[in-house]
Parts: structure tokens; C-alpha cells; sequence
């Protein structure tokens, strides 16, 4: 059985289907929480929600449940139970047990100990990883195509160049159709040295140089994994891409592709606001 501090995932490495056992049943504002020592599904991350949780189907003595969504969900040293945001700590917290929680509608008659079969809806896993994939390239890329408006040393991304991405990251969505990256370009940016002057008019300059760059990777089809140092559901998870210049690594707790030849076209599209305090970039796959 796997380890009880937390729950042992699969997805990582690509899995969409298994046999787990039940640990906890909880009632949740929105249905029934169903604990399991081992799961495919992938779980929304409470203190990172760029991807969603996995959906797909519980099965258990013959009767089919719907998942209608996978979340974080932990044990404090107190014992209480908490799921998404009302945990009160970051995820790796050593003092709490960590869980995907799947949520099923109602209150299914499920208890500790039965056997249940868990599937992961494989097409809407599939939009989302060929996303989050994008999403990782599209910050490459970005990065490459403002490290001439750096006025100062900055922290480098895997290929060398300042990592705008993280330096000036507020949210980041992935979705079934694209995936959508907010950068604040405030005071905090422009002290790290960030030069945004003439940016707005230099946006379709960027888009192109962006575009161009994703479509030359996507031509060399580099190989995409994720390497876990365990199963936990906790582990320190890095996507890493065998790119031509170089292999990257950044660290991520998604799912993604096994080859960037999966993606039939990937194109980014570049938004200033108007008092030019965030950038949006929409990133949207086509997969072949």
C-alpha cells in the first residue's frame, strides 16, 4: 500500500487508468471526496492551480461513478481535513498528509478497503497536456525574444536567456484550447532591469519572432518527459524537453506530451493593457 502521508500518482509518467484502494470517504461542499493510496488522476494544485484537475470514472462492484474533478487535499497535524483553498499551507508541508481528493457527485456507497477501478477521461487529458506543453515553450521563447531589454544580470532560464517568465509571472492558466500567461511589467520588474519602453509597438515584431522560434522547435520533434524523483504526489516533478540548442528542465507538477511532433502547429498571440502594466500571451496548440 502506498505510503499514507500521501497519495502515490501516476500521471507523471503518462498513466490514464488503474486498480487503487479506497483509504477515506469524505463528504465535500459539492459532493463526496474519495481518497486512494495509488491514482492516474491528476489533482488541481491548491497552491499553484495552472492545470485543472482530471476528470474520467470511478468504477466500484459494477456501478460507474463520474470524477467530476481531482483536487489537492491534505490532513493537518491537528487532524483536520481540508481540500483546495482552505488548506492553510503550501503543498510539501512535511507536518501534513497530502491527497487527491477525486470528487463525485452525491454519496456514493463506497468505504476504506474496497477495490475500485479509476479512469481518466484520455481526450480531455490529452487537450490539456498538449497546452501545458505550449505554455512551456511559449516561456522560451518569450524569454529569448526580450533578453535585449534587460538592462541588468538576470536570473537565466534552461537556454541561457533572462527569465522573463518567472521574473514577471502572475498567473498562469492552462486550458483545453490554449493557455493563457499574465507578467506584471511594474516598478518590482524595472528594478530587476527590465526595460519595457516601446514595447506595445514592438508586439508584432515579438509575436513573430515568438511564432517562429515554436514552429522550428515543433520541426525538430524533441522528445518531452517528466522526471520524478518518486511517486508521491508531492515529489519535485521537472518537465524536461531534449530541445536542439539545449535539454531544459523546469520544474512542474502537470502532465504534458512525449514529443513536440504531437502539436501540428503552436502560435502564440501578444496583448499589452492599456496603461502597459501586463502582458497577456495566449498561447494556442493544434495537435496532429
Amino acid at each position: 500500500m502506498a505510503d499514507p502521508h500521501t497519495t502515490h500518482v501516476t500521471f507523471p509518467a503518462g498513466g490514464t487508468s488503474g486498480t487503487a484502494t479506497v483509504l477515506a470517504v469524505r463528504p465535500l461542499a459539492d459532493g463526496t471526496g474519495v481518497v486512494v493510496d495509488t491514482t492516474p488522476f491528476h489533482p488541481l494544485d491548491h497552491s499553484w492551480p495552472d492545470q485543472p484537475g482530471d476528470t474520467g470514472t470511478l468504477r466500484a462492484d459494477g456501478a460507474e461513478h463520474p470524477v467530476t474533478d481531482c483536487v489537492t487535499g491534505g490532513v493537518g497535524p491537528d487532524g483536520a481535513f481540508a481540500v483546495g483553498t482552505d488548506i492553510p499551507v503550501r503543498r510539501g508541508d512535511e507536518t501534513w498528509q497530502w491527497l487527491a481528493v477525486h470528487v463525485l457527485d452525491g454519496a456514493p456507497a463506497l468505504e476504506p478497503g474496497q477495490q475500485v477501478e479509476l479512469r481518466v477521461d484520455e481526450a480531455r487529458r490529452a487537450a490539456l497536456s498538449a497546452a501545458h506543453t505550449g505554455c512551456h515553450l511559449m516561456a522560451l521563447a518569450l524569454n529569448e525574444a526580450l533578453a535585449d531589454r534587460w538592462r541588468k544580470e538576470a536570473r537565466a532560464d534552461g537556454l541561457g536567456h533572462p527569465d522573463f517568465d518567472s521574473l514577471a509571472m502572475d498567473t498562469s492558466r492552462i486550458g483545453l484550447d490554449a493557455s493563457t500567461d499574465r507578467y506584471r511589467l511594474g516598478k518590482s520588474l524595472r528594478k530587476k532591469g527590465f526595460d519595457p519602453e516601446g514595447l506595445r509597438e514592438a508586439l508584432p515584431e515579438l509575436t513573430e519572432k515568438i511564432n517562429a522560434r515554436l514552429a522550428d522547435w515543433l520541426a525538430q520533434d524533441a522528445p518531452v518527459r517528466i522526471d520524478t524523483p518518486g511517486p508521491e504526489l508531492t515529489a519535485r516533478r521537472q518537465w524536461v524537453c531534449e530541445l536542439p540548442e539545449k535539454t531544459v528542465e523546469i520544474a512542474c507538477g502537470g502532465t504534458h506530451l512525449t514529443h513536440l511532433g504531437e502539436l501540428a502547429s503552436l502560435t502564440a498571440e501578444l496583448t499589452l493593457s492599456e496603461d502597459g502594466a501586463e502582458l497577456v500571451v495566449v498561447t494556442t496548440p493544434k495537435r496532429g
